[in-house]
Order: structure tokens, then sequence, then C-alpha cells
């Protein structure tokens, strides 16, 4: 199967047209969908105007972009122009916009094509949304980025956009047997997007392999004047070599209580099979706990909630989803003194996490306690992905091998702020040794 950035090259070359890349798509949406049921919108229509567009450019010579031609998802809480943004929640919330968010102007400008809209969980908090796992139709493919991670795993889009505030984009890459990575906090722009807590959330990228994935994040990286949050700093080239063996630090004292025996020889055998390549491998221990992170990020996120929910809520309280509406109601509840230690103490969280890092490349951990779980009540644990979302530091989860029920299992490789290349460069490493190319039996 084609990357991304061998069909936006074909395109650009005349080699291939974007019409057959939409239509492609298109075709097994609608072969496929019914069951996994990723999608809530396809603008059918306007993608296959789109494409002819691009098409006419193609043959006249004017073909430009890092991303001509290739069919995106969009998560459905990040405005798309003229398409309706729901958010997973009921009818009182939705609203059409007339501009599109930042992150979608900036794959228009390189060549992408939007496909339409992607099912998340309820105002990507923890409610179901109805999307099953391509790999069994009968376990949940994660949240809140649902839609996302299973239209990229099931050949439905190239790339996807989710957004991450605790594990929304790292677990159902894991669950779904993608890969799934998330900047810096501030590296993306967030303008168009509705938040769950703006100091938490990012803007996160689903694809099928890393190249793939730290081009699209190249391309929507940077600072915009419409987000305050966003940094000024210089975006660097992305691409990665992975050719340099890396330095990993295999996070100890963290996880182990909660993960399953599978995940942990798993996890253990993927350093042995690294190191065995040429990877340093170093033991660091943890200087934090699972309730510790939790008892920061928690507070943050309730209290944020509340305050951008606060208004409709005290109308339509009833409507919102069991799990979203517990959110909000603790929010209401956290006082400010409560929200403001806990912000202070993100700052502590990095810089221990900086800590960890040092003379080493990336931190390793696993993304999930267990591969995706049966059912479709629950979206996961997230616990594993909070540790980088709460010190607001790169992340990414790479598909590492199937477990004894042939379900993805996948590694989390942490990186420093704002050095989004370094950890690419290991991951796109670690990729090639680990050769992870197996498909859902869709």
């Amino acid at each position: 199967m084609r990357t991304a950035i061998e069909e936006a090259k074909q395109v650009r070359m005349g080699e291939r047209s974007p019409l057959d890349l939409v239509e492609e798509a298109l075709r097994r949406i609608d072969a496929v969908d019914g069951r996994v049921r990723a999608w809530v919108e396809v603008d059918r229509s306007r993608a296959l105007l789109t494409a002819r567009q691009r098409y006419d450019g193609s043959r006249h010579g004017t073909a430009v972009g890092e991303l001509i031609g290739v069919p995106v998802g969009i998560k459905d809480i990040i405005d798309v122009d003229g398409l309706p943004t729901r958010a997973g929640a009921p009818e009182f919330a939705h609203y059409t916009p007339q501009r599109a968010a930042t992150v979608v102007e900036r794959l228009r400008q390189e060549g992408a094509i939007i496909l339409g809209k992607t099912a998340t969980t309820q105002f990507a908090y923890s409610d179901p949304a109805p999307t099953r796992n391509p790999w069994d139709l009968e376990r949940t493919p994660g949240g809140s980025s649902s839609g996302s991670a299973a239209a990229v795993a099931a050949g439905m889009a190239h790339v996807a956009l989710g957004t991450q505030t605790v594990g929304s984009v790292l677990r159902p890459a894991a669950y779904c047997g993608v890969v799934g990575l998330k900047a810096t906090h501030g590296r993306v722009s967030t303008a168009g997007v509705i938040p769950l807590a703006w100091s938490l959330d990012h803007v996160g990228v689903f694809a099928r392999c890393v190249a793939d994935a730290a081009l699209t994040l190249e391309v929507i990286a940077g600072h915009d004047p419409a987000d305050p949050r966003s940094s000024e700093a210089p975006v660097p080239p992305m691409a990665p070599s992975g050719r340099k063996p890396p330095r990993l630090a295999l996070l100890r004292g963290f996880w182990e209580a909660r993960a399953s025996d599978e995940i942990a020889r798993h996890i253990e055998d993927v350093a042995v099979r690294l190191a065995s390549s040429g990877a340093t491998i170093a033991d660091v221990e943890a200087p934090f706990s699972i309730e510790d992170v939790l008892a920061i990020s928690q507070p943050v996120m309730r209290f944020e909630a509340a305050r951008y929910h606060r208004d409709a809520f005290a109308k339509h309280a009833g409507e919102y989803a069991p799990g979203i509406r517990g959110l909000i109601e603790a929010g209401l509840r956290t006082s400010e003194q409560e929200y403001e230690a806990a912000r202070a103490r993100q700052e502590d969280l990095r810089a221990a996490i900086t800590a960890l890092l040092e003379g080493h490349d990336a931190l390793l951990l696993p993304v999930a306690p267990s591969p995706a779980p049966p059912g479709l009540q629950s979206t996961g644990d997230p616990a594993f992905c909070a540790p980088a979302s709460t010190a607001g530091l790169p992340a990414i989860s790479l598909p590492s091998g199937l477990s004894a029920e042939r379900l993805p299992l996948a590694v989390q490789l942490i990186g420093r702020a704002f050095e989004e290349p370094s950890l690419l460069d290991a991951a796109a490493w670690v990729e090639a040794r680990l050769g992870f190319d197996e498909r859902p039996p869709l």
C-alpha cells in the first residue's frame, strides 16, 4: 500500500490522478463504513469537485503541494467550512461554520482533499462514539478520536486529524494499529477546534507510517495569531531519516501495576529486539505515579471544560451524555485555587520528564494497559498517555505487533518540548525495526 508521500509525489509527476485517490477512498468507505461507522459525514460531492480541480492542475503542470490529492478525514470537533460541526453531541450543540479551522486550511494549502468529518465521543470526552474497531467490530476503537483512527486503519483515508487532551490520539492509534502523533502543546493551532480543556488540548495526526505523520505535522504546525496559545517557535523540517539507532529510556515504576501480563511481556520483548538491533536502552525510574499525573490533569480538565460549557450546560444539562455531564458538574465544583495549583504542577511534571530524558532521545513505555478491550461501552484506559499530554510534550504511538487474539499492540515514545524531529527520527528507526505491516481483516 502506497504512503501519502508516495501518492502525492505521483500526482505531482502526473503519474496518478487526485480523482483516482478520492474515488478509491470513497469506494472503500462504501464497502466497509457501514460496519465500522467511522464517518459522520462524507463530503462526497465537494471532495470529487476538488479532486477534479487538482487533476486539471496536474494535467497542466501546476499541481503543487506536499499533500496534493491526498484524502484526509477531520475529527468532528474541528471546523470545516460548510459542514456541520456536531461534536458527537445532541442537536443543540450543532453549528455550521463559515470558516475552516487553521489546521484544515493548512492541509488545503498543501493540496490535501477533505473527505469529510469523522466520529468523535461527545465533546471529545469519554462517552463512546458509534465507531467500531476494524480489527474486531465488537471492540472499542478507543476515543475520543474514534472515527479518525478507524478510518485510517480501515484504509478509508490516508491521513486523519484528531485531538488529544489525555489519550485521545495515541490510544485509538494503538487500538487500531496505526501511527498516532501529537506535538508539543502550542506547536499546532487549535483555532476552530471545540476545546475540552485548552491547557491540555492538542491537534494530532493519524497515519499509516511515521513519515506520513511527520509530513502532516509539518504542514499543520506553526504559530497562528488566531490561537493565543500557539507557539512562535519556528517549525523545523520534520522528515525523519531513521538512520541512527536511538538512545531510549525505558520508563519503570509507572505503568507496570496497571498493565496486563501480555503488555508487560511485549514491552520487554520490544526493548530486547531494539537493543539487539543497535538501540541503547536504559532503565529510568519514574518520580511520579499515575495518580500523581491524574491529580494534575483532572482538575485542569474539569475546571476548563466547565468554563467552556457553563452557559450551554445551564440550558441543556439533561441532554449531555453521562460522562461529559459528570465532568462538567465536577468542574463547576472545582475552585479556582485548586485549578491554579494543578496548573502550576504541570510545569513540575514537564521538568521531571525532561530530566528523565537527559542523555536519551525518547522515553519508551506502553500506550495502554491492554489491547483494545471488548465491548463498546468504554473507550479504554488513557492513563499511560497522561504524562505527555499533561506536560505538553510530543509523543507518538507506533504499532508494534499483534496480541494472542490478533489485536494491535503498540509502544509509546515521548520526546522533549519542541524537539519533534529528534522524536520522529527515533520513531522512524523503531518503526523500521519492528516492521509492522498487518492490516485489519475487513
